[in-house]
């Protein structure tokens, strides 16, 4: 038992370090917050945290290994990430426009709000096809989690990590869905979308790049 905590610490900590460093997964709740407000916010973060579980699924089944000693399938899902951080990008940066700053621009949306359903999809395939999420479940999982671990404890980890991803997220959409910082941000919402959408396109190039050395 006391190998599985000084195990379950090192994952803990590894895995903090992940979802804290920024990312495409900290770049859209961002927009969502800004874009669409906390509800919207929130259902995103759920569905990156519901994203962790596929991770942790495939690496259980086996499948981790497969990506691991397979240079093609690998390759092939980081050029399906790199479509998507693409086509958010290019979907951001569409939806900036100019807007005249005063008190009414608080209330404004920058596009008409997601339903729930979309909003959690969003944040799903963000996480789901998140190379760096990837990698740190074919490359560090089975680094720091002994093989002989029983599965009832590896499912354990997979869904703290899950939880706490939502969790983490949850925060920051709260955070940046304040009244007072909302506001601060949406004076300047043309300017932080066309950033946001450059972001995103940055995350698409330097993966597609990083895919072909």
């Amino acid at each position: 038992m006391q190998s599985y905590w000084t195990e379950f610490g090192a994952l803990t900590l590894a895995h903090l370090l992940a979802v804290a460093s920024p990312g495409p997964d900290f770049a859209m709740v961002l927009r969502q917050s800004l874009a669409h407000g906390r509800r919207t916010a929130i259902w995103t973060s759920l569905g990156i945290g519901t994203g962790i579980l596929l991770h942790v699924s495939y690496s259980l089944l086996g499948i981790g290994l497969v990506l691991q000693g397979s240079p093609t399938a690998f390759t092939v899902l980081k050029y399906a990430g790199a479509t998507y951080l693409a086509w958010i990008g290019v979907q951001t940066l569409r939806s900036a426009r100019p807007r005249a700053a005063g008190p009414e621009v608080v209330a404004e949306k920058t596009a008409p709000e997601p339903s729930t359903r979309a909003a959690w999809t969003t944040g799903f395939l963000t996480n789901a096809l998140n190379p760096k999420a990837t990698l740190f479940f074919v490359a560090l999982f089975p680094v720091v989690v002994n093989p002989a671990t029983p599965r009832s404890v590896q499912v354990g980890y997979g869904l703290w990590m899950a939880l706490a991803t939502a969790a983490w997220f949850s925060l920051v959409s709260f955070v940046f869905t304040q009244p007072a910082t909302r506001r601060a941000f949406l004076r300047w919402s043309h300017w932080i979308d066309r950033a946001l959408g450059v972001v995103f396109l940055g995350f698409a190039a330097g993966l597609a790049l990083a895919t072909l050395r």
